[in-house]
């Protein structure tokens, strides 16, 4: 258990480090909400709120948190991640996503880490994301509002 807050604080900091202070070019906010099926446990239903920066050409480095309800149970959570994401032409994006998400009942700590590909306009987009939220796969539909 130590451990994983070990982990998890070394995770925010890394992600505090990764995303500029300042960038000129797109750097952001996006709000999300998504729903996933946990396979063999749950549906979870989760709103997020991400910040973003400008790396270089396509790329882009962030973190997000927020708030998630596991159905069965109803277990409330606290997801957090830290993103890479790169957009592909002008209308795709693929990202990579990593982190804790942190569980009000049961087990405290569950590692995720997952791959999303979708579609964007100017400020809103759609997507899949599918990983893996211990123990079990997951999959599920974003939908995005980038400020």
């Amino acid at each position: 258990m130590h451990l994983l807050r070990i982990y998890a604080a070394g995770l925010l900091a890394l992600g505090f480090l990764l995303v500029p202070a300042r960038s000129e070019a797109a750097a952001g906010v996006r709000l999300g909400v998504g729903a996933d099926y946990w396979v063999d446990a749950s549906a979870a239903f989760n709103f997020t709120l991400g910040v973003e920066g400008h790396v270089a050409g396509p790329i882009f480095v962030g973190a997000r948190f927020g708030a998630v309800l596991v159905t069965d149970g109803n277990i409330i959570g606290v997801p957090l991640d830290i993103s890479i994401r790169a957009n592909v032409g002008r209308t795709v994006y693929v990202e990579g996503l990593a982190g804790p998400w942190i569980f009000f009942k049961g087990d405290t700590f569950k590692a995720h880490a997952a791959f999303g590909f979708g579609l964007q306009g100017k400020a809103a987009s759609i997507g899949v994301e599918v990983g893996y939220l211990e123990p079990n796969p997951i999959i599920g539909l974003r939908l995005g509002y980038k400020f």
